[in-house]
């Protein structure tokens, strides 16, 4: 009954509507149409922004890194597999409303040692400071920044913009550095 309901509802709808068209109405009145400029115009991302990683930033502090693991291997406090680590909430307060902690789920397009169902998507991240800083191919800066605003490296990436919108904190960047860059025990 509830269903023809609606049905009924919706073709009467779509009558008056097909109607007032004929008819030559102006349909605003009764169709929302949003000014999509003015929402790319707002949803546009700031220009790629250079950072300089900030001293002390890439550590062998322990629970720094276990930070960083946990932004890197988990997509929001709602949805995490545990209790974020001593220092990392799970909800924040945006607004004056209790929101889930948006974290990295960098794992959904890295693989790295550790990683469950480790995507493929971005360059694979195992064995990085051996192969990468160790050799002197990058550097903890160029790290620091491609976690920050990739576009700088690569204006075409699709990796997140981290740190140019505010999604993390420059204290978290260097946290997802030092874990992505610190020594892991061998597959």
């Amino acid at each position: 009954m509830h269903r023809n309901r609606k049905l009924v509802l919706g073709l009467g709808l779509m009558a008056f509507c097909i109607t007032q068209a004929a008819n030559g109405a102006d349909l605003k009145s009764v169709i929302e149409m949003p000014d999509a400029s003015a929402i790319l115009k707002k949803d546009r991302l700031a220009p790629p922004k250079k950072y300089t990683m900030p001293a002390g930033c890439i550590t062998t502090d322990l629970s720094a890194i276990a930070r960083g693991e946990y932004i890197f291997h988990n997509l929001n406090g709602k949805k995490a597999k545990k209790s974020p680590p001593k220092g990392l909430p799970k909800y924040i307060v945006v607004n004056g409303k209790k929101k889930p902690k948006q974290y990295g789920n960098c794992v959904a397009c890295h693989n790295i040692e550790g990683a469950i169902g480790g995507g493929n998507i971005g360059p694979d991240l195992h064995r990085y400071k051996e192969l990468f800083i160790d050799t002197g191919v990058r550097s903890f800066q160029y790290v620091y920044q491609h976690i920050a605003d990739p576009r700088v490296h690569n204006k075409n990436t699709h990796m997140t913009v981290n740190l140019t919108t505010g999604l993390f904190t420059p204290r978290e960047i260097c946290e997802i550095a030092s874990y992505v860059v610190s020594d892991k025990k061998k597959d």
